[in-house]
């Protein structure tokens, strides 16, 4: 059932921690085979269930250990139909897949939500195609078309909100957006970017979230930077404009590798996590909103413990630093 959808408290004050770079933690600390990166396909067993719930409560004790706010993102980044397909998921099994992973998270919450700290359970939804190369561009009602489904199976699960991650052009963002709407879901859009700034695209990010807020009036809760180094977007965030207060959430990349360089890497570069938490209090001393903290590619509980030292303030309750 959902507890906060009409009221997402991360919208009104105190910060709120995330989790870590969950595919990269499964595959190079867990030692799991995740074929497509598809974290998903652990629900299938109970032992994979239980790896699952391992992982977010190692994150959840951070927050509670720090009085922060967290946000519980289902493990479904690539439970939509083509990537579904590609693990022989039927169109049901899928369906079932992305209930049963948000319906997962509300046992985490009974577990860690304190009062003055609340849990929020977010659906996760990736993209069509390649977080990190925008092929196969969709139209914005080609996306809307594509994406329902899955919020659909998010809406009935009783998710609070739902969260596109790693999005790189934006007419799958607001095609998400409007798929949303039409749930009478809240909905936050995480953009990724290259190591100058921009989104794989082209665009940049004042670009691509002027486009969504355009066309969708505004609709989303609010925006985010996801899988990239601070040390890649910092520069654009320096200067005006009102689009930076549209950015609330940041969920950075451990590494500074490009995007190329992480896809061929094989082994795990875990940057390190105390800078990381620098990283992140400097950002926040540019961005007014930034609430949402968490970690991408490379970062794991550790990397959260750091941003929370640096981030959270050290007495009782979601207060900002």
């Amino acid at each position: 059932m959902s507890k906060y959808r009409n009221n997402l408290p991360q919208l009104s004050s105190g910060i709120f921690l995330s989790d870590g770079g969950l595919e990269t933690t499964m595959v190079f600390h867990e030692g799991i085979d995740l074929p497509h990166f598809a974290a998903f396909d652990l629900m299938r067993t109970v032992a994979g269930r239980q790896t699952l719930l391992g992982y977010y409560r190692r994150h959840a004790t951070v927050a509670a250990r720090h009085g922060a706010g967290f946000i519980l993102e289902s493990a479904t980044w690539r439970s939509s139909p083509d990537w579904g397909a590609k693990l022989g998921y039927s169109a049901a099994a899928l369906d079932a897949v992305n209930r049963e992973a948000v319906e997962m998270l509300f046992a985490v919450r009974d577990e860690f939500e304190r009062p003055g700290a609340p849990i929020v359970v977010s659906g996760n939804v990736g993209p069509r195609g390649d977080g990190y190369r925008p092929d196969g561009f969709m139209s914005a009602d080609e996306a809307e078309a594509y994406h329902a489904a899955q919020i659909a199976s998010f809406e009935a699960a009783g998710a609070d909100m739902i969260c596109a991650m790693t999005m790189n052009y934006a007419n799958e963002a607001t095609g998400i957006v409007r798929a949303a709407r039409r749930a009478a879901m809240p909905v936050a859009i995480a953009f990724t970017v290259e190591t100058d700034g921009r989104l794989p695209s082209g665009q940049t990010l004042a670009e691509a979230i002027a486009e969504v807020d355009t066309v969708t009036d505004g609709y989303a809760g609010y925006f985010m930077v996801n899988c990239a180094h601070p040390d890649h977007f910092r520069h654009v965030l320096a200067g005006d404009g009102g689009w930076r207060q549209r950015i609330w959430g940041v969920r950075a990349n451990a590494s500074r590798r490009s995007h190329k360089e992480l896809d061929e890497a094989t082994e795990l570069d875990a940057g390190d996590p105390v800078e990381l938490g620098q990283d992140y209090r400097r950002l926040r001393r540019l961005l007014p909103n930034l609430r949402v903290l968490g970690g991408c590619c490379g970062t794991d509980h550790r990397h959260i413990e750091a941003i929370a030292l640096a981030c959270v303030a050290a007495h009782p309750g979601i207060r900002a630093a």
